[in-house]
């Protein structure tokens, strides 16, 4: 027997008892105003929200906001006229031009301005990943506490693959100096509709 099985046969024989964790610990999160507390914390990581009562406001700010850039595609058909590249593709590569990505998000969390974004609101996993700057609409209403309460939502099963998105992507790593949109958008707007 060598030394690498001897050591695994001497953890074997001495693991504990197996128990059952019966431990279901939620914790909760109390805001006057969840639309108020994720706005702060979105603007906290870099991201800017903005309350709408419909998607003409929301076609008023991108054409104010995003008036110059071109390549601008969604997911949402409501936005449809803004678009000016197809997301009609067969390989993710081609999104390598794209500077504007608006998209619909299934629900948001307050306490961390994260948004959970399902592969049911997207063709393709790399779109909010590969665009330069990206614009994520969600309902007032999906605003939510805390992530004890996005994970009871979170169903990965019935959507796919899904992730959170909170504030434009951002890396101190290298040599402690911020680089903004180092491993996704360099910039997040969040429409909040009413």
């Amino acid at each position: 027997m060598s030394s690498r099985e001897k050591i695994l046969s001497a953890i074997k024989t001495n693991q504990p008892d197996y128990q059952e964790l019966n431990v279901q610990f939620k914790f909760e999160s109390v805001y006057e105003n969840l639309y108020e507390k994720f706005a702060e914390m979105l603007s906290f990581v870099g991201g800017k929200a903005m309350e709408v009562n419909s998607y003409e406001e929301i076609k008023a700010d991108v054409r104010l906001h995003y008036h110059d850039v071109t390549n601008i595609a969604t997911t949402i058909d409501e936005l449809s006229e803004l678009a000016d590249f197809s997301l009609n593709i067969a390989d993710p590569h081609d999104l390598e031009t794209l500077n504007l990505a608006i998209i619909e998000g299934d629900f948001a969390v307050a306490e961390n301005a994260a948004i959970w974004v399902s592969e049911k609101q997207l063709p393709h996993r790399a779109l909010p990943m590969i665009t330069q700057y990206l614009a994520i609409v969600i309902h007032k209403s999906a605003i939510i506490t805390n992530m004890h309460r996005a994970y009871e939502r979170v169903k990965v099963n019935e959507t796919g693959f899904g992730t959170f998105i909170s504030g434009p992507s951002k890396t101190a790593d290298i040599e402690q100096s911020l680089v903004i949109g180092a491993h996704g958008a360099r910039g997040l707007m969040v429409y909040v509709m009413n």
